[in-house]
Order: C-alpha cells, then structure tokens, then sequence
C-alpha cells in the first residue's frame, strides 16, 4: 500500500524559464519533497514578465511535481513604453544611484512605491484566490506555501487562508519593509505605513514563516509571536561539464553587481597591485559574470582597471557554476549597511562546493561571515579593512603563482539541498 502523502500548493512568481537566484530556492524544494512524503503542487503565472530568462532551466523541472497555470496582469509592460531598459532593471532590483537617476526613472520608481502596493504583482492576487479557493476544495490541500518577493504572493496566501480552513507557511526570500531597494522607492508617508500593515498582517495571520537567515528572525520576532524557522538556501549535486582551471588569475563576480555593492576599497586595492606588481598586471583578470550597473562599471574606470575586465553578461545557471569552477577567486560583495546584515546570497552556498576561495567584503555583522568562517571556505573583510583586503589578494596571487590556491571546506552538509528539504517537510508534515 502506497503511503499517504501530504499535498502542499506552493504558490510562486519566479519559476523555470525564469533565470537569476529567487528560481532556485524552490526548483530545489520541489525536486527533493516527494523523498520526504510531500506531493508538491506549483502554482505559477502563465504569462509572467521575468527581468531574467534561463531556458536551461526547465529542464531541472521535477516530473513528480503538478504545475498549474494562470494569467496574470503586470504594469511592467506598460511602463516599458517609457523605457524599456530602464524599466526592466528596476523590475530586475538594479536601482541607480539616487544622485543620477533620470526623471524617467524617479517617475518610475515613485510609480512603482506608491501605486503599486506592495509590488507590481498585485493585479495577480485576487483573480489567484478565487481560483485557488476551489482547487484547494476540489483537490483536498492540506498546506499552502507562499513564497516572496514579490510579497504580493504572500497576500495570495493572506486571502486563502481568510476563505480556507488551512496551514499556511509564509516563506521570505529577504525581508519586505527592511530590504535595502525599499528605501529607494520614493514612497510616501501613507504608502509606507500601508507597507508596514500589510506585513504584520500577514506575519500574524500564517501559521509558521520561514526565513533565510538569523538577523532576519530577530526582526520579524518583533513583529510577530508566529514560529519562525532559519532555513537558509543551500548548494545541490550539479551534473556540468568542467572547464580548464583559468590560466590566469581570475576574480569573479557571479550574480548583480549592484550600485550600491560597489566597493572602492577592492577596486583601490586592485589598482594599487597592479602598479607595483608587474606580474600581477599581467596575470589578472576581474571576470564579471551577470548584469552589472552603470556605476560599478564607472567606478572601475575611474581606478583604470577597464582593461583588466572581462564582462560576460548575463550567463546560463550551468555556465555560470562552470565558471566559478574555472576561476581562481570567488567574489562575494554586499551592501555595506546594516539593513544587509541579514542577507546570505543564494550563491554563497554554490561558491562554497566550487572547491575555490570566496573573498568576501560587506557589513560588519553580515550573517553570511559566520558561514565562511565555520566552513573555512574564505575569507572576509569590511569595508574599512583596505590594507588587510590588498594583502589577502596578494596572498592568493602568490599562492595561484605556486600552484597552492586551494580551500579545504568543512561541515558542507548541513547546507546541501536536500538536507534542507528534509527540514521543511518537517514543517509540513507536522501537526500542530
């Protein structure tokens, strides 16, 4: 007799073909839940506007799991009238620095804060619940899942819980009202407060959360009295060709290069090598694998290392872990402000099993620290840690040159995928 399982609806906005980190998280769960007695069902949009496409992707798409469709209805596509490449870097969370932006990008930020609330996804929302409140009843779902951002899936949730006598577990990628791009919004008075309400509702209206990090806990548990679990993004067993070791020695970046994760004190101190070390002028490279804002690339010609980059866009997921692999160095930058201590990019765990060294740079309490340093995958530094920064570089180079550049990881188990599974179907399948 086959063993019963727990049906569990994710509802989601990001899924295959989309392409960046906030697809992974749940490609993953999904992939490895049937193992631990629940039988997945996703709930996507059927014509979604992604800022970033990976047809690869689809392929990773579990065949245990039921997809089901509907239509949804974004702004984006209106606004890109007014600039599409603009608008399609704000959908994508690259905001210019506030000293340059145009006034077609004020005007579509302000737009975007104030009359979109929480985000641009809400038109999605109540077409969603009436047509989930059936399935639920049609098809006997014991436990909703909403993921965000966009956090307008979490109101998708909010109203089906309010209809439907059923778990519901609230999963944050990041955080709503304390994540750095939501500062830059423009948003008034009145839309902030409407931002802040929706969020403790509902904080307080679901049965469990779920989080990606502890600083994150710590601040919705002064929101909330709801149990909230730390279940962090993870690395999976990936099947990729390898590539040749770079001959060169290569820094790399994997992901977006943010605006505001521009660290001059790396770029000062690249610069600083190059001029006294004419070996190390020839040997390096900085490899820029994603997009990469206008500020970043300008801050770096300021320092004249233009000539040192190669900027290969926007890449599969496949070679983007073939090209960590093949580099020398892994960069991980963050947003030097307290507001990021809670973010662990999800490429931190994929960087960890590429067998490379992470050299790492943001806030001085940055919870992804404390995963470097158990693991011994890397190293970190702050953005006041100039000459430690220079030396550790250099430390590498002459490692790289003695053919010795190599990390010796521990304790990289905890953070595997399915491991991780295991865990939230605990939370699922249990009770209470």
């Amino acid at each position: 007799m086959k063993p019963e399982t727990n049906k569990t609806l994710i509802i989601t906005y990001y899924w295959p073909p989309a392409g960046g980190p906030g697809v992974q998280r749940w490609l993953k769960f999904v992939k490895y839940l049937p193992d631990f007695g629940v039988d997945p069902i996703v709930y996507i949009p059927e014509n979604p506007t992604y800022p970033l496409w990976d047809e690869n992707l689809v392929q990773e798409v579990s065949d245990k799991v039921t997809i089901i469709r509907q239509p949804i209805l974004e702004p984006y596509g209106f606004a890109s009238f007014l600039s599409k490449n603009k608008t399609k870097k704000i959908s994508s969370g690259i905001i210019p620095n506030k000293k340059k932006q145009s006034f077609v990008e004020r005007m579509l930020l302000w737009i975007r804060g104030n009359m979109f609330i929480p985000d641009a996804r809400i038109f999605w929302v109540k077409p969603s619940i009436k047509f989930l409140h059936n399935f639920i009843q049609e098809n006997n779902i014991e436990t909703i899942i909403t993921t965000g951002p966009p956090h307008s899936v979490h109101l998708i949730g909010l109203g089906l819980k309010k209809q439907n006598n059923i778990k519901w577990i609230a999963d944050f990628r990041d955080p709503w009202t304390t994540i750095g791009y939501h500062k830059a919004l423009k948003l008034s008075k009145k839309s902030a407060q409407k931002h802040k309400d929706l969020e403790k509702e509902v904080m307080n209206s679901c049965d469990k959360l779920i989080v990606t990090s502890p600083t994150t806990k710590s601040e919705f548990e002064k929101i909330t009295s709801n149990p909230i679990e730390v279940i962090t993004n993870g690395y999976d067993v990936e099947n990729i060709s390898k590539k040749p070791m770079d001959s060169i020695f290569t820094l790399a970046h994997i992901g977006s290069f943010l605006s505001e994760r521009n660290p001059r004190i790396l770029w000062k101190s690249l610069s600083e090598l190059c001029k006294e070390n004419k070996d190390f002028a020839n040997d390096f490279q900085l490899k820029l694998i994603g997009a990469v804002s206008k500020e970043v690339l300008e801050t770096i010609k300021e320092f004249r290392l233009e000539g040192y980059v190669n900027h290969l866009g926007y890449v599969s997921h496949n070679e983007a872990l073939q090209e960590q692999k093949s580099s020398q160095v892994l960069l991980l930058i963050e947003i030097d402000s307290e507001d990021t201590n809670c973010i662990i990019p999800g490429k931190l765990f994929e960087y960890m099993v590429s067998e490379r060294p992470i050299l790492a740079i943001g806030p001085e309490h940055a919870d992804f620290k404390n995963i470097i340093k158990e693991t011994n995958t890397g190293t970190f530094f702050t953005y006041e840690e100039k000459e430690a920064l220079k030396s550790q570089i250099e430390t590498y180079y002459n490692q790289f040159k003695q053919n010795t550049l190599q990390v010796n990881a521990v304790g990289l188990q905890k953070y595997s995928r399915k491991k991780l599974t295991e865990h939230l179907a605990q939370l699922i399948t249990h009770k209470s």
